[in-house]
């Protein structure tokens, strides 16, 4: 099944906006979502996205786009707004197609499935005359994922794991639609490699190039034979035929040196790719909590903890200050998960239902944190000297995460580049904190 993916609005049309949010980006975050739990998940599959990033796109080079490569699907993610007191989803097709067709049928299957995970109002089947409805050579279907501009909605539309949950139940909808196969025996992770330079501008580069053709790429930093390299990564697949045909994609933007790594030839090549998460804290736990308090000036100053645990565990723990930034989302905890749950990692928390661990305090919080983080890095007995807070150590399988991002798929699903996720929040924290030195310099100075 070829699906066309359309994440609405980009670049100069951010599209509504209400609560601090915009529709842009809650639109893309939906989208890629989508694309990670079908490559990753389904048979098959072949995806192309009108857009990976904030850049914009015409209403006529989507549909365009999609007709030239003779999608079997058009899917188009978009967001609602109106007077701040309507809420709830709906979707549409295209108002000249008849309730028999088969756009219509497959419209009742993903309307189904949407509403039944994403708790919001069911407004209803609708029809409308939008371009990407009636200018697709193929059936289509505008999904409108509740109202930006409703306080319930978009207290919702904040969450990764609700974004998670919408995503879910469009895949859903399209494995019922198109009768998609689940992927059987999976084995390693296959990572698309395409391109690895000494100078990051040129790995910057070659990324911009696959972003402007609706391919998905991220800059890895690695390290090979002690010199540091730039890698330009276009997918993490659990399934070999989904690497294979995003390496055919790079391969005809005439990328000729592409090529597919699996997680055993890149822990030989690179030292398990990457930055351990056993070793020295950096930064001091003040430029930590400035670092947050300029972001969030009611987060909590909890930087102390992650040094006291970090340095008796063996952890970077300022690394993981910064993987709980990204879990908490700064401590402003618009997820599932509570302040009062003082859980900085995450542990256990898995959806609305399902909030995870609750630890008494943010010293106990962070300890746990860091146990769990021990688990994955090291099988080494845990040191003793404080009590086993972290309930989920035992589940962990030990040492199978040694690196930040060996975590990918494992600390968060799918999770395809959650640890460099980490590691771009752990950068801004560094550059956060060579900027405040040098304006302690020039303060000096002056």
């Amino acid at each position: 099944m070829k699906l066309f993916l359309d994440p609405g609005h980009g670049g100069n049309d951010s599209g509504a906006a209400g609560n601090g949010l915009l529709e842009k980006n809650i639109n893309l975050d939906i989208a890629i979502r989508i694309r990670n739990i079908l490559l990753n998940e389904y048979q098959n599959v072949e995806i192309r996205m009108s857009r990976t990033s904030d850049i914009s796109v015409t209403l006529n080079q989507r549909t365009s786009q999609a007709n030239e490569w003779n999608a079997d699907y058009f899917l188009s993610i978009h967001c609602n707004s109106f007077n701040g007191q309507a809420a709830g989803y709906e979707d549409y097709i295209y108002q000249g197609l008849a309730d028999s067709s088969q756009t219509a049928a497959y419209r009742n299957i993903m309307h189904n499935h949407v509403t039944s995970v994403n708790s919001l109002t069911d407004r209803g089947r609708k029809k409308a005359n939008f371009h990407v409805l009636r200018e697709s050579a193929m059936p289509a279907i505008l999904t409108e994922n509740g109202f930006i501009d409703n306080a319930n909605d978009a207290s919702l539309m904040a969450g990764g794991e609700w974004r998670q949950a919408v995503a879910r139940g469009h895949v859903n909808g399209l494995e019922e639609a198109f009768n998609l196969q689940h992927q059987q025996n999976a084995g390693s992770v296959y990572r698309v490699i395409a391109g690895s330079f000494e100078n990051r501008e040129n790995a910057d580069n070659r990324r911009s190039l696959f972003q402007s053709n609706g391919i998905g790429a991220v800059v890895v930093e690695t390290t090979v034979s002690n010199q540091t390299r730039y890698r330009v990564q276009t997918g993490a697949f659990k399934y070999r035929d989904n690497a294979e045909r995003r390496l055919e994609e790079v391969r005809r933007l005439g990328i000729e040196d592409a090529f597919i790594l699996t997680d055993e030839e890149n822990t030989s090549v690179e030292g398990d790719n990457g930055i351990s998460i056993l070793g020295d804290v950096v930064l001091s736990p003040h430029l930590l909590d400035q670092y947050v308090r300029s972001i969030h000036d009611q987060a909590p100053q909890i930087g102390a903890y992650y040094l006291k645990y970090g340095n008796y565990y063996g952890i970077r723990g300022d690394i993981a200050f910064a993987q709980a930034l990204h879990e908490t989302d700064y401590f402003r905890f618009t997820g599932v998960v509570q302040p009062e749950q003082n859980n900085y990692g995450g542990l256990g928390a898995t959806g609305p239902d399902n909030p995870g661990e609750s630890f008494e305090t943010p010293e106990d919080g962070v300890m746990a944190h860091l146990q769990h983080l021990y688990a994955y890095a090291s099988t080494s007995e845990l040191p003793s000297a404080y009590p086993l807070l972290d309930s989920r150590f035992e589940l962990v399988e030990r040492g199978s995460a040694p690196s930040w991002i060996g975590l990918n798929g494992k600390w968060a699903v799918p999770g395809n580049e959650y640890g460099q996720l980490i590691l771009n929040m752990y950068e801004r924290l560094i550059k956060f904190s060579q900027n405040t030195l040098e304006d302690i310099l020039e303060n000096i100075k002056t």
